[in-house]
This record gives structure tokens, C-alpha cells and sequence, in this order.
């Protein structure tokens, strides 16, 4: 979780390897992918599936949906026409479409509608861990209550491990079991959902939630209002990039860049005064 611009999307694209980092390791199931290439990487996307955050421009509008669901298929050669189709049937029954949509193009469905099938295709290899990349965002109030609970449930149902990508911190809460918050590329804090939703440690995850509506009306929350822009990320600050609009910024904060440490078990905090 984090503003836009941070690069929340750029960590989950680089995960999946369609962006190439410039530094560091990327490690899934305690193997190093960066080194893998050509049928080596091609095993290893089928373990990683991503859902996009604009379900209309995911999908191919000249493919019909059960051209788009088939293709993963066809290019991990799962099984023949005839399995391949009983398949995305299953799929679109998971994901509360009728199977008879197999024959209908993308512009035909609503929003909702077509980010059920871009989860459909998500799931079509039974991957191990999806990066769901703003998932609700662009869709309707109304509407993202039940993706929210699709996902659960698929969640439950398959084993399947989330990278939960938002700004959203009501959203987050309710589907994460970790948080990690970042601002302007780097991680601040991590640690379980109720612990950073209710006793956040760094001074911009205070911010942030201090940001968040309460439905209810006689509890108020004390907002914490912080001065200036969100600087560069090609040009950040020096020391603590935070320390330009921190609230709690002492001097030494514009030299020294803190390190994420362990403050509690599982709880890393950006900050050497949290």
C-alpha cells in the first residue's frame, strides 16, 4: 500500500519479470529467477499470474472469452481442445459467469464483468501466487465488494498466495494478512494487518490512516496533515526520503538513510525514532 507514484505497480511488474530490475534478487520458492530464461522462465510464469487494474484494456477486444481463457492453456499445452474447454467452463462457473459467454467479445460485458474474466485468467493454470494489481480500482462501488469477496474465496479455494497491490488502506485491511507500506520506492513498514491498521509504527503510515473515512459518525479520527509535494522518485532526497514532509523529522534525518529493522517479530519499521 502506498500513494500513487510510489511504485507499488513496478515492484509486482518486476516480480513477474516483465520489467528487468537494475538491482537486487527476486526470489520465489527460495530460487533466484533472474537467472532463468527461455523454458526455465516460461515453468516459472505458470506458477505467477497477474490480474491488471483496467479489466477492459487486459483483454484482447478481437478474442472472444473462450479464445482468452484458452490461450494460457495452449501455451503451457494443458491438455486437448476438448479438456481445454471443459476447462474454461469451470473457470467462468468459478468466477459466477455462465459458460455460454464462451462465444462473446469483450466490449459485450461491463467492468465487473470483464475483470471476473481477466481473474478467470488469472487462476486458468492454477498459479501459486497472483499479483493483483489494484483489482478494484477501476470499478464501481458497487461492484468491488464482490470482487473483493471473489477473491477471497478463490483465495481459500485454490491456495493461492495474493500480492495485494492498493492505495486503499480499507480495502488492504480486509483482504491482507500482511501489510508492507512503501513510499517513494522503498518499504517503510511491514508487518500483520492489525498491527499497521491499528498501531502503525513509521510516521507516514500514521499519515496514512489518519486519511482513512470512519463510517462511524461519533468517533473521529485526528487527521495528520503533512507540508510539501511527494518529491522525485528519479531525484529523491537524501538521508530519509520521508524527512521532507515527516512531521517528526530531526536533523539527522536528512543525512542518514534508516535500514528496515526488525522492531518486534514479523514488525520492520523504516524509522530509527518509531
Amino acid at each position: 500500500v502506498g500513494e500513487s507514484g510510489c511504485g507499488k505497480s513496478t515492484v509486482g511488474r518486476t516480480i513477474l519479470r516483465i520489467y528487468k530490475p537494475t538491482e537486487g534478487e527476486i526470489r520465489f520458492n527460495g530460487q533466484d529467477i533472474l537467472g532463468l530464461s527461455g523454458s526455465g522462465l516460461k515453468t516459472m510464469r505458470r506458477n505467477m499470474q497477474i490480474i491488471f487494474q483496467d479489466p477492459m484494456s487486459s483483454l484482447n477486444p478481437r478474442m472472444t472469452v473462450g479464445n482468452i481463457l484458452e490461450e494460457p492453456l495452449i501455451i503451457h499445452n494443458v491438455g486437448d481442445r476438448e479438456q481445454r474447454r471443459r476447462k474454461i467452463a469451470e473457470l467462468l462457473d468459478k468466477v459466477g459467469l455462465a459458460a455460454n459467454v464462451i462465444n462473446r467479445y469483450p466490449h459485450e460485458f461491463s467492468g465487473g464483468q470483464c475483470q471476473r474474466i481477466g481473474i478467470a485468467r488469472a487462476i486458468a493454470l492454477n498459479p501459486k501466487l497472483v499479483i493483483a494489481d489494484e483489482p478494484v480500482s477501476a470499478l464501481d462501488l458497487s461492484v468491488r465488494a464482490q470482487i473483493i469477496n471473489l477473491l477471497i474465496d478463490l483465495k481459500k479455494e485454490f491456495g493461492l498466495s495474493y500480492l495485494f497491490i492498493s492505495h486503499d488502506l480499507s480495502v488492504v485491511r480486509h483482504v491482507s494478512n500482511r501489510i508492507a507500506v512503501m513510499y517513494l520506492g522503498k518499504i517503510v513498514e511491514i508487518g500483520s494487518a492489525e498491527d499497521v491498521c491499528d498501531e502503525p509504527m513509521h510516521p507516514y503510515s500514521r499519515v496514512l490512516l489518519s486519511a482513512v473515512p470512519t463510517p462511524v459518525v461519533k468517533k473521529k479520527r485526528s487527521r495528520i496533515i503533512v507540508q510539501g509535494d511527494v518529491p522525485s522518485p528519479s531525484n529523491p532526497p537524501s538521508g530519509c526520503t520521508f524527512h521532507t514532509r515527516c512531521p517528526l523529522a530531526k536533523p539527522d534525518c536528512s543525512v542518514n538513510e534508516p535500514q528496515l529493522l526488525e522492531k518486534s517479530p514479523g514488525r520492520f519499521v523504516r524509522c530509527p525514532y518509531a
